[in-house]
């Protein structure tokens, strides 16, 4: 991290999972558990839910492995809050019992390449998902090379909400943790819009 930047607003806690399977299309279920134990979790600024780590696909069921992580994106200060509520307990999602071990806070750090897997698009096209990233980097004052990635589609509450994969290349450090602070698009309680880094231009397309 650029020592002369100061931490981030925000932190990431990642809860081992003990379960085991559920279904490929469980995150508006996964975001409404949480918010049962975290009721302030989708009014909290920049706060967000990764997609789950340490899972396998396999036809329309998600395997959870033993190195399966559930990762939150939340500010700094609602950090304990969350750990708290949350370690040691058993959440009902899709009628599958997820046992949350202890958390680990991670830092954001900031890297010249940032990916996240699926930003939402309400337009639903490539050209005015790119239009509304543009000005949303604008807003932000970021200059880096956004890159849209395949487009995918996430069944929600609501009905299927349409998206793409996006990476932001040649970001500058103070404009890398901006991004990973901010997010972009709409949905950040079904981990739309959250950025991770990545080293290769490839994961684009993933």
């Amino acid at each position: 991290m650029d020592d002369d930047l100061p931490p981030a607003r925000l932190v990431d806690l990642a809860f081992p999972l003990a379960g085991r399977v559920l279904p490929r299309d469980h995150r508006a279920a996964l975001a409404a558990a949480l918010l049962e134990r975290l009721p302030w979790l989708d009014q909290a600024p920049g706060a967000g839910l990764h997609r789950l780590h340490g899972v396998s696909q396999v036809g329309t069921q998600v395997l959870l492995s033993g190195r399966a992580r559930l990762l939150l994106r939340l500010p700094r200060e609602r950090a304990g809050d969350a750990s708290a509520a949350l370690a040691g307990a058993t959440l009902e999602v899709a009628g599958e019992a997820l046992r949350l071990g202890a958390a680990v806070t991670r830092e954001l750090l900031p890297h010249c390449t940032l990916y996240a897997h699926f930003v939402a698009a309400p337009e639903g096209d490539e050209a005015g998902f790119m239009t509304m990233i543009d000005a949303e980097l604008r807003a932000l004052g970021v200059a880096c090379r956004p890159v849209c990635g395949r487009r995918q589609s996430l069944q929600c509450g609501d009905g299927p909400l349409q998206g793409f994969s996006l990476m932001l290349d040649g970001l500058k450090p103070a404009d890398a943790l901006r991004v990973l602070e901010s997010g972009v698009g709409l949905r950040r309680s079904l981990g739309c819009g959250l950025f991770v880094p990545h080293r290769s231009a490839a994961a684009v397309g993933a």
